[in-house]
């Protein structure tokens, strides 16, 4: 039985990775914090590492625990990080810093799998160029417009530097699906019977539902790809309008519309800002969140995935939203 450590197990996307990994029955090793919660994580087949990725050190302490246990893994899928900081370096520290201790960690004991598969983002590389549409590529040079993908793309950076490493990395646009909590806010947003939007500019956005990103995760660790990435969505483009009608339509709620423009948006993000940076934290609506706004193409290749993997989403926007909106209801968070 091949065995699989998944780091940022207790998270959204870290909690459908070790599903599917029992699904497909590897020995799976949930990485998690000495906090986190095991909520999502009550399989009795799970097994429990506590990581603290502060330092190589504390990493190191950890992976030769394993090798006294005669534990070593197949594969590692990398998956712990921050998208919400309350400070700026908390990004770079978590994504990027983090990142880097615990592959040096692996290289000094010994312990490097036979593949490792970062997780990144889209916004590693930023929106689209506006003007043209054009999709965003790999052979594009990236231009992330916010710290979180910045730090996201300097973990990439160092990466791809290395030499006789097996990486991997995904770069998925939005994902959604149960347990998720910011889309959350959109769906509690149009279940209030409010429908805002943040300029006049048309939106053209991208998603990929939880569980294709899993499935596609697995493919790429399954096949005989290495030291590759790829861009990750449903394949579609979506106007924001469409996102707010497909939720309208599954919640059976009629909304009042209304539009911010983008000047007073980015005046409030840039006092709150100021005023949060006394205290040395990050409001909700940053600049950094405004770049995001305010960006009109979201678009990025996914030919790869399917010539590489055979690989097509098995839901639309539409099939997606609904599954988790009963989720929702059924959890009682709607």
């Amino acid at each position: 039985m091949s065995s699989i450590l998944i780091t940022g197990a207790s998270g959204f996307i870290g909690s459908f990775l070790v599903e599917e990994g029992l699904k497909q029955n590897f020995e799976v090793y949930a990485g998690v914090r000495k906090s986190s919660s095991h909520g999502y994580l009550q399989d009795k087949r799970i097994h429990f590492l506590e990581f603290d990725f502060s330092t190589r050190e504390k990493v190191l302490a950890t992976l030769e625990e394993c090798k006294r246990n005669n534990l070593r893994f197949q594969y590692i899928v990398h998956n712990a990080g921050l998208t919400k900081a309350q400070k700026k370096e908390d990004f770079y520290n978590v994504n990027c810093r983090n990142t880097i201790h615990f592959i040096e960690a692996l290289i000094e004991s010994d312990m490097v799998p036979e593949k490792f598969l970062f997780i990144s983002s889209l916004a590693a590389y930023g929106p689209g160029d506006p003007h043209s549409g054009e999709p965003v590529r790999n052979i594009h040079e990236p231009k992330p417009i916010e710290l979180y993908g910045k730090s996201k793309l300097e973990a990439e950076r160092y990466i791809t530097s290395l030499k006789n490493f097996p990486w991997l990395i995904v770069r998925p646009t939005g994902v959604y699906g149960p347990k998720e909590k910011d889309y959350f806010v959109f769906f509690q947003t149009i279940n209030r019977g409010m429908e805002p939007y943040i300029g006049f500019r048309k939106q053209v956005l991208t998603f990929i539902y939880v569980r294709d990103l899993v499935r596609l995760i697995y493919l790429a660790l399954a096949s005989a790809h290495v030291n590759k990435a790829w861009f990750v969505s449903d394949g579609n483009e979506y106007p924001s309008e469409l996102f707010a009608a497909i939720t309208k339509k599954a919640l059976g709620k009629k909304t009042i519309r209304f539009t911010v423009p983008l000047f007073v948006v980015k005046a409030i993000a840039t006092i709150g800002e100021r005023v949060a940076g006394l205290w040395g934290a990050i409001p909700t609506l940053n600049t950094d969140k405004y770049n995001v706004l305010s960006s009109t193409n979201w678009r990025c290749e996914v030919e790869p995935l399917e010539r590489d993997f055979g690989f097509k989403a098995e839901y639309d926007l539409e099939k997606g939203v609904h599954e988790t909106l009963e989720w929702y209801k059924k959890e009682k968070w709607l």
